[in-house]
């Protein structure tokens, strides 16, 4: 999303004018007064349509009003955030805590908005759900814009997003101190002086605006008229209970908000409207049998803290919140947990003084009331702090903080013992997020060593060269500079700036560079971390490091590989890539278990599933394997697979095939068809879960992105699968039109180049299979050797003729080629000897970079006209 930056508003003119820790906190204040203005509207606009709800349940039968009232209302909510931003469901706090924690998540000014517009729909048509939540993720969205408009540092934009998020919790209950504990407490977990400030400045700000604008009267001493709560120390006991009650039913609340999201993905089979429209309908129809004071949440928490309600009422109030909350936040709508988590221990703490009263004549259920409100919302968010806090600066009454302190603190015991941790961490883990995995690009930096970032493929200089072939070098390549080695040993560097000086100083041409080569440059070990990588670069002004194991140079390190990897960490790919909503089976077949491994077949394209189908039969027959046939139907992102209707219709079809080609083979063919966010973990899951022990994949021998080789999914499985991998990319003889029977292409002539290593070797034990494919089949295996090695090791050649030898029986020839390259070279024996198929091994690290050598199977399969099949092993 673009925005609009004015000249005047820009970082630079700022700075120019104030200090940065002054422009910091002026930030702040801003951040303060936009979230508390968005506050003040949300507020409005859901008292607003909430009064003209009430007065047409008044107008109008309320069994007939209020249910229709809460379908529209769920409904309309349903579409904005289902089309616009999906990201507004939910009470927004866990995004805006896993955010700050690092994890990808979309914080912007479409989000604040729709968060907004659907929250007043949800909340003001009567769905039991609280403002104060969303004021939290709208905060936080727009001091996201506002970050994007003032570019800053990552941790810099965070501590000004948990500002936001502090000013909107303040000025949603009028309460800074909360605001600044609970950024504290349960978002960032810091109280350094920069967090402290800017969260302090941005509450105060967001507070005092929206005292002004809401009507809240500056002297709090008006809203003490006299003390309500009243404290003894014969209340010790029943607070003590109060608060291991609170907490036993906060921990059972968490769980069934968790639960209920759950249910709805899994058995309530309609779209997000249509299940925030249904769960406004029995909302509105349950609070129409209800008391006139249960069509407003903040009258129903009024009216159960003065202690005035009979024991029944308080109990249906208790169950029907619980129950009405559950079905609301379970269907996904906007809104937040906050008030009704304050409602609910409201009604417990005054069943517990009400009853401590009848039966002891010890305790006033209006302090027991309060106090329960911060048991209860300490055992939900486990934040005992924040909950004393809140209901302090609601009431304003000094008498309830020992009340507070006793009940809050048992309740965050207990509710501890019921369901572990915060339930915005059960809600994130339900998305699929972890927040004990560490997300942020430090933790990669620190996580990640030389070894997994590293360019294994270095271009060397010969201690022996001459300048003037340093110059050609220099000039025929991209790079900057080239590390100088002696026998494969590294002894120097010499970089492009050096050769001016060189020319100044009247150097021969025939200067061997081992005479004007840096010596003893820095080098980092494999086994070094980002971290520290990146401080020898930073230290000594480099922009590339070698990497030794001794003096063995085994590759180099630039900046620029530190940042892809950093990009992809923020992209959501590779490492401390997010997982979202775990595929769901919409069908599936199975035969009869009785082959000693099984084999995958993702089939998607129905021109090359028969190729592949009949591939997958003879190694499946050979292997005595059973064949398991996969079809992912993709979904967007933002969707759960297990509540998202699909279409089978092609999987049905090309499933279909798999069962044919099983018959006419006499193999066992299983099949089924996965709903997925992403195909890749889509299968890496089939794969853990079916027992895979081969998974055979096509590849349309196009990639389009720079960073990647085979493309996201592909890489993705060659790097993690669990498995052995084959991935054919068809040769241009292969049939284009979908035919059932098409038939495969030419199998003869097999060029198998040799490198050595695991996947290699497992290319040479599937060949047998693979040979029956062909009428007559023939081998040639080829080594590539550079044209300066003096005496090549043949070794791996002669050990591979000789294992074929006594398993094919058809001939083998082998050569020692020389040349430069070994992707060209390959490819030219390729079209000399029209091959019909190449042979290659994989590897699953450094995004594939490790393939024989560099990245030579994405040269020769992307080059070659025919067919090309490369094989990565199981093993390390």
């Amino acid at each position: 999303m673009s925005y609009f930056r004015p000249p005047w508003l820009s970082r630079r003119f700022i700075e120019s004018l104030l200090s940065p820790k002054r422009f910091a906190f002026l930030e702040a204040c801003a951040i303060g007064l936009i979230s508390a203005l968005a506050a003040v509207l949300l507020k409005q606009g859901v008292g607003s349509l909430g009064a003209w709800r009430v007065h047409q349940s008044q107008a109008h039968p309320a069994i007939l009003a209020l249910p229709a009232i809460g379908l529209v209302g769920g409904y309309g909510a349903g579409i904005l955030v289902e089309y616009l931003a999906p990201e507004a469901s939910g009470t927004g706090l866990a995004q805006v805590k896993a955010m700050l924690a690092g994890v990808p998540m979309t914080m912007n000014l479409r989000v604040a908005a729709v968060k907004m517009v659907s929250t007043i729909l949800t909340v003001g048509s009567g769905l039991t759900l609280g403002r104060q939540g969303p004021t939290l993720q709208i905060g936080a969205s727009l001091a996201e814009a506002l970050s994007r408009w003032i570019p800053t540092s990552p941790d810099y934009r965070c501590q000004m997003i948990a500002a936001g998020a502090a000013a909107g919790l303040a000025a949603g209950f009028n309460a800074p101190i909360t605001g600044v504990l609970f950024v504290v407490e349960e978002l960032l977990h810091d109280v350094s002086s920069f967090t402290l400030g800017s969260a302090i400045l941005a509450s105060f700000v967001g507070a005092v605006v929206s005292r002004l604008l809401g009507g809240g009267d500056w002297d709090l001493n008006l809203e003490l008229v006299a003390s309500r709560a009243n404290f003894s120390a014969l209340d010790i006991p029943f607070l003590l209970l109060l608060g291991a009650i609170a907490g036993l039913f906060s921990g059972l609340f968490s769980r069934s908000i968790v639960a209920g999201l759950n249910f709805n993905r899994r058995f309530i089979k309609l779209s997000l409207p249509l299940r925030m429209g249904l769960a406004g309908l029995v909302s509105g129809a349950a609070i129409a049998l209800f008391p006139v004071a249960f069509r407003d949440n903040t009258g129903l928490r009024e009216f159960l803290s003065t202690g005035e309600a009979n024991i029944g009422i308080v109990a249906i109030a208790f169950v029907a919140k619980f129950a009405l909350t559950t079905i609301a936040y379970g269907s996904g709508a906007p809104g937040g947990l906050f008030a009704p988590a304050l409602v609910l221990g409201s009604a417990l703490g005054c069943l517990v003084g009400l009853c401590s009263q009848a039966l002891f004549g010890i305790g006033e259920p209006t302090t027991y009331a309060l106090a329960g409100m911060g048991a209860f919302f300490s055992g939900v968010a486990k934040v005992p702090i924040t909950a004393i806090a809140i209901v302090f600066e609601i009431t304003t009454d000094f008498n309830l903080v020992l009340p507070l302190m006793i009940t809050s603190v048992t309740a965050f015991i207990v509710s501890g013992k019921v369901a572990r941790g915060s339930l915005y961490d059960a809600l994130l883990v339900a998305k699929g997020i972890d927040l004990k995995q560490d997300y942020s690009s430090n933790a990669t930096l620190t996580k990640l060593t030389a070894d997994d970032v590293m360019q294994r493929q270095v271009e060397t200089l010969e201690s022996h060269l001459t300048l003037d072939r340093v110059r050609q070098a220099f000039s025929r390549s991209h790079h900057r500079g080239f590390p100088v080695v002696e026998n494969g040993q590294l002894v120097g560097t010499v970089s492009q700036s050096d050769l001016p000086d060189i020319t100044q100083h009247q150097v021969p041409e025939d200067c061997p560079l081992q005479d004007i080569m840096t010596p003893q440059p820095v080098t980092v070990h494999p086994t070094d971390t980002l971290s520290d990588v990146l401080y020898q670069l930073n230290r000594y002004k480099i922009s590339r490091l070698p990497v030794t194991e001794g003096r063995r140079l085994v590759g180099i390190i630039t900046r620029s590989d530190i940042i892809r990897v950093e990009a992809n960490v923020l992209g959501g790919r590779g490492e401390g890539r997010v997982r979202g909503a775990p595929s769901y089976v919409v069908y599936q077949t199975r035969a009869p278990e009785i082959g000693r491994g099984r084999l995958l077949v993702p089939l998607a394209n129905p021109r090359t599933a028969p190729m592949l189908l009949q591939l997958a039969a003879t190694i499946a027959r050979d292997r005595h394997s059973e064949i398991e046939c996969l079809n992912i139907v993709s979904i967007a992102r933002h969707k759960t697979p297990s509540e998202t209707p699909v279409s089978t219709t092609l999987g049905r079809r090309l499933l279909g095939q798999g069962r044919r080609v099983g018959k006419q083979w006499n193999l066992c063919v299983h099949t089924q068809i996965r709903a997925a966010c992403d195909v890749s973990e889509a299968t890496l899951e089939t794969i853990r879960e079916r027992h895979i022990d081969l998974l055979l994949m096509g590849w349309k021998g196009r990639n389009f992105k720079p960073d990647r080789i085979f493309g996201d999914a592909v890489d993705t499985l060659i790097r993690q699968a669990s498995c052995d991998i084959i991935l054919v990319k068809w040769g241009r003889t292969a049939s284009v039109e979908p035919n059932p029977t098409a038939k495969l292409p030419q199998f003869d002539r097999w060029l198998i180049p040799i490198g050595g290593g695991p996947n290699v070797r497992e290319a040479l034990r599937l060949l047998p299979s693979l040979i029956a494919l062909g009428k007559t089949p023939s081998i040639h295996l080829c080594q590539v050797f550079d044209p300066n090695e003096s005496n090549p090791d043949r070794t791996a050649l002669r050990e591979a003729k000789a294992f074929l030898f006594d398993r094919l029986g058809c001939p083998i020839t082998t050569a020692s080629v020389l040349g430069f390259s070994v992707a060209d070279t390959i490819l030219d024996i390729a079209r000399t000897r029209r091959s019909d198929v190449v042979l290659l091994g994989a590897s699953r690290k450094s995004l594939l970079s490790r393939v024989v050598r560099g990245n030579i199977a994405r040269d020769i399969i992307h080059g070659c006209k025919c067919t090309a099949i490369v094989v990565r092993s199981a093993d390390p």
